[in-house]
């Protein structure tokens, strides 16, 4: 007989019978609550709980005070602590009441107590009868929140305490979830909601001393009522300074500066905030380890810009036939259209230049830069280390192109955006490796000038951002110029086999190999958040490896600022631009005043052909996120100039909210979508709807009679018919 089972037997049903208890215990409790939050609302209790309540039976309430002091300071306390327990609503006029009825210094006093207790008490209900439950099934995502609740949920609690950004009766229903500590959570209540306890029970004294309308013009309930107002926003500098007193506690601040701002990284992110500075008066210091311009200026939108411009007239002369021209003669040197290229970089240079944002009265330091406080930025110019001291610092890093770990990607020499610019000899296979709109731009263009380009994607598309007709169209144009669209196609190692160098991909089950001369990594980039000070810092990270920011671009440090691809959440240099803004501008005056960054109409484009561009919603977006939208399309093969001019093709698509005129975003697919798009982008940033564009008057023959004539199409489907009805009748009246 095994004797060691029964051994253990005695603890099992101990056990089971705890867990017994432990729910029998649970339902009794959430029976208890249920019975009573019935009885408050089937008597209708919350009437007593009114200001015209509060108001009626003053005298009677101020009575019984005077004839049972002690007495009603307990009845009062436990109403509180029962409202409060039980998440009932009507907290807030008991807290006017406690000032009307005991004063600022004793309705303050009982009213902190009561509601903390209360608020206590539902905590421990919320614990008791639903965190196990929540743990077991949600404890992955618990965890993490847990983790954070066990480092700073003491200041979380102050802050929403504080800022009662939601209900009150939430968060402790909340916080009885997470492993807080009760005291942590009594005494953080305790102290984070007296200032506004303070507030209205001081406004409540007011009321208490109402006996006539005409009380409420009273500059002590005017005065009470506008501290209500000011409250929040008290309250936020207040956690504002809180926390960043816990940031700045391990650094010692200088009693003088150097500069007023720093930037780190010279992309378009970086030279905006320089400028602005500059343009304001403020000393700036711009600090570049590489080159001025960043990436697009060097590797990224000019370049392939120029590239893209020189595939597309040879694409267009190709084509010579359909404008009537019999032959045209093309001769390509790659290593001529690569030097152009390099021309174009050299063009606008000056624009980006050292010497340029020299004369604008910027220092610019060609370095490294390595952050070693909050207020300090070492750099090493010339041999020399120099540490300079700024009240505030820009960090504009940029990103770079991200490069798989696939089995062997090593061994093939492969190319990025970065350094495809190097090449002088056109490649006779390229493979891309990637769908987005790098990837895309430059398949087509090295399809155009003669590779043989095979790209592969593992989405099921390219352009996965567009809606399906839009990535649709591109991949029917590539597939018609002879390139090799293999989407679904997963990338699993790079082979060298008889000096030959083979892509292996996985589709469907199936190994497919695929040679190649040259591969793009067109995948993707990544942000520079490393190597000059972030980790010593403690600067947050988010989940997506970019620098946290809030909407003003601060990172946890509230002077240090972040903007363009190193902080995201778009990786455009259109927005890197925008951003720098607000981070220079509140950087520069944030003490007095500060702004939100706007995105509210972002728009962005991919220049294949078609060319893409988009602003605010498309369908796919739309309908992730359960916005109901109407749609407009009017499609190109219409439209004169684009007949003319041999580019009927591609549409514009506009989605409007139900019934109305309000554009919620657009796509255009088309000749000059990325210009055509910028009407928009101002129809929404400024709430210009779709009559008014309609009622705008646009040159003949044009390409953007396209934004019009889309325009024309929801006006045709919103037609007012029962009044064209009746004008119909007037006519057929008036031709008798």
């Amino acid at each position: 007989m095994n004797f060691s089972r029964w051994a253990i037997l005695p603890d099992a049903l101990r056990v089971n019978a705890n867990l017994l208890q432990t729910n029998v215990s649970r339902w009794a409790l959430l029976v208890a609550i249920a019975a009573l939050v019935t009885v408050f609302f089937a008597f209708d209790l919350q009437h007593y709980l009114t200001l015209e309540t509060l108001k009626s039976q003053q005298a009677a309430i101020e009575a019984y005070r005077t004839n049972h002091p002690g007495l009603a300071i307990v009845v009062y306390a436990l109403i509180y602590i029962a409202v409060t327990g039980l998440s009932l609503p009507g907290a807030t006029i008991l807290t006017l009441a406690g000032g009307a009825v005991f004063g600022l210094v004793g309705g303050t006093l009982i009213v902190s107590f009561a509601s903390t207790i209360g608020a206590t008490l539902a905590f421990l209900a919320a614990r008791f009868l639903f965190r196990d439950a929540v743990e077991s099934r949600f404890g992955d995502c618990l965890g993490t929140i847990n983790k954070g609740m066990d480092r700073d949920g003491a200041l979380y609690l102050f802050t929403l305490r504080l800022v009662p950004v939601f209900p009150f009766f939430v968060i402790n229903l909340v916080m009885g979830l997470t492993t807080l500590k009760t005291q942590t959570f009594y005494w953080v209540s305790q102290v984070g909601m007296l200032a506004g306890t303070v507030v209205y029970v001081n406004a409540g004294t007011q009321l208490g001393k109402l006996e006539s309308l005409s009380g409420i013009l009273s500059p002590g309930l005017i005065g009470s009522f506008a501290l209500l107002g000011i409250l929040p926003l008290l309250a936020n500098k207040i956690v504002e300074v809180i926390k960043a007193n816990k940031v700045y506690a391990q650094w010692a601040k200088p009693s003088s500066f150097d500069n007023n701002v720093v930037v780190i990284g010279a992309g378009s992110g970086g030279l905006v905030t320089a400028y602005i500075a500059a343009a304001v008066k403020a000393k700036a210091t711009l600090i570049e380890k590489h080159k001025m311009g960043g990436d697009c200026l060097n590797t990224g939108c000019v370049p392939s810009k120029a590239l893209i411009r020189s595939a597309r007239l040879l694409a267009l002369m190709r084509r010579s036939a359909d404008f009537g021209i019999e032959k045209a003669e093309v001769k390509l040197n790659f290593a001529d259209v690569m030097s152009r290229v390099q021309a174009i970089i050299k063009a606008v240079e000056p624009h980006d230049s050292v010497q340029r944002y020299t004369d604008l009265g910027v220092e610019v330091i060609e370095a490294e830069a390595k952050i070693i406080s909050p207020w300090e930025v070492q750099v090493i110019a010339e041999g020399e280390p120099r540490i300079i001291t700024t009240r505030a610092i820009v960090i504009a890093a940029g990103a770079r192109p991200f490069v798989p770990s696939i089995p062997g990607i090593e061994d093939i020499g492969y190319l990025t955006s970065d350094n495809i610019w190097d090449l002088r000899e056109l490649p006779g296979r390229l493979v891309v490796l990637g769908g987005g709109p790098i990837g895309c731009e430059l398949a087509q263009s090295f399809a155009r000038l003669g590779s043989l380009v095979t790209q592969v994607e593992m989405a099921p598309r390219l352009l996965i951002r567009e809606d399906a007709e839009v990535s649709e169209a591109v991949m029917a144009k590539f597939r018609q110029e002879g390139i090799n669209v293999l989407v679904g196609h997963t990338a699993t190692g790079f082979i060298v086999e008889n000096g030959g160098k083979i892509l292996l991909a996985e589709h469907d089950g199936k190994e497919l190999r695929i040679p190649f001369d040259r591969i793009l990594l067109a995948i993707g980039r990544v942000a520079n958040i490393q190597g000059y000070g972030l980790e010593r810092l403690g600067v947050e990270i988010a989940a997506g490896r970019t620098i946290e920011i809030n909407e003003f671009q601060q990172t946890n440090y509230p002077n240090i600022y972040a903007c363009g691809d190193v902080s995201g959440p778009f990786q455009f240099t259109h927005v890197a631009a925008h951003q720098a803004w607000y981070a220079a501008v509140n950087a520069l005056f944030g003490s007095f005043i500060k702004f939100r960054t706007d995105y509210s109409a972002i728009p962005w484009a991919t220049f294949t052909e078609p060319e893409v561009a988009r602003v605010g919603l498309n369908e796919q977006d739309a309908q992730a996120k359960g916005v109901v939208y109407e749609l407009s399309t009017y499609h190109l093969d219409d439209l004169d100039r684009a007949i003319a001019d041999g580019v009927a093709h591609g549409f514009v698509k506009v989605l409007t909210a139900p019934g109305k005129d309000r554009i919620l975003g657009v796509t255009i697919v088309g000749e000059q979508a990325g210009d055509l798009i910028a009407e928009f982008v101002l129809a929404m940033k400024h709430n210009i709807g779709l009559n008014k564009l309609l009622g705008t008057i646009h040159i003949y023959p044009t390409l953007s009679e396209a934004n019009k004539y889309a325009a024309g199409v929801w006006k045709r489907n919103h037609a007012p018919k029962g009044l064209l009805w009746c004008a119909a009748r007037y006519h057929d009246w008036r031709r008798r």
